[in-house]
């Protein structure tokens, strides 16, 4: 079930499960949804949630429904839209992938690392994990997280920072693109993609 997280100045007041399939936004008390700022219209929108979609419609409010920085009349709304009422952000939660969203989204691109030097040189590993850890621990450890987006990789454990192209990785995840050079403890491997993005 779908939700919305509204909040003010920052600080989260209420979050509300969108359990009817209309569901009133206003100032007065008889909402289902009551935001009491003197900017806010006594009905000032609804969401009609059918099925899994919800909409917002902005009931001629005084001074309107903004989604992502628009003023709407009616917005079908997405995951992590963002809702401005008056003072208040109204985050809007999908409560998960819609099944067709979910069948178009494309599979990430499998990565893997080949060693280019020393005595493992030539050696192949594919990333199909969503976190993979190299390294020796005490020494020098990175690890490589697998997201929909591809790979990052962050510095883990050691004294010295691992290198991508010869640039140093700290914690902070680092996107690894196809045919970045890895050195970790002196060992050099490469990060290639099998199915490329273009």
């Amino acid at each position: 079930m779908a939700k919305i997280i509204i909040s003010r100045e920052g600080v989260v007041e209420q979050q509300v499960q969108l359990s009817k399939e209309r569901m009133t936004i206003g100032r007065h008390r008889h909402n289902d949804i009551v935001l009491t700022h003197p900017a806010v219209s006594g009905e000032h929108a609804v969401i009609v949630t059918i099925l899994d979609d919800s909409f917002l419609e902005d009931l001629h409010s005084t001074n309107g429904t903004f989604v992502n920085g628009h003023r709407i009349g009616k917005h079908f709304l997405q995951h992590l839209d963002m809702i401005k009422i008056a003072k208040f952000q109204v985050e809007f939660v999908a409560d998960g992938v819609r099944p067709l969203a979910a069948a178009a989204a494309a599979e990430p691109p499998l990565g893997q690392i080949e060693v280019i030097n020393g005595n493992n040189a030539g050696k192949q590993m594919a990333l199909t994990k969503p976190l993979t850890t190299l390294g020796r621990p005490g020494v020098q450890v990175v690890v490589i997280n697998r997201d929909a987006d591809g790979y990052a990789i962050a510095h883990a454990e050691g004294a010295q920072p691992p290198l991508v192209n010869g640039a140093a990785v700290g914690k902070q995840p680092l996107r690894l693109k196809h045919g970045d050079v890895i050195d970790l403890s002196g060992t050099q491997m490469t990060f290639r993609l099998t199915n490329p993005v273009s």
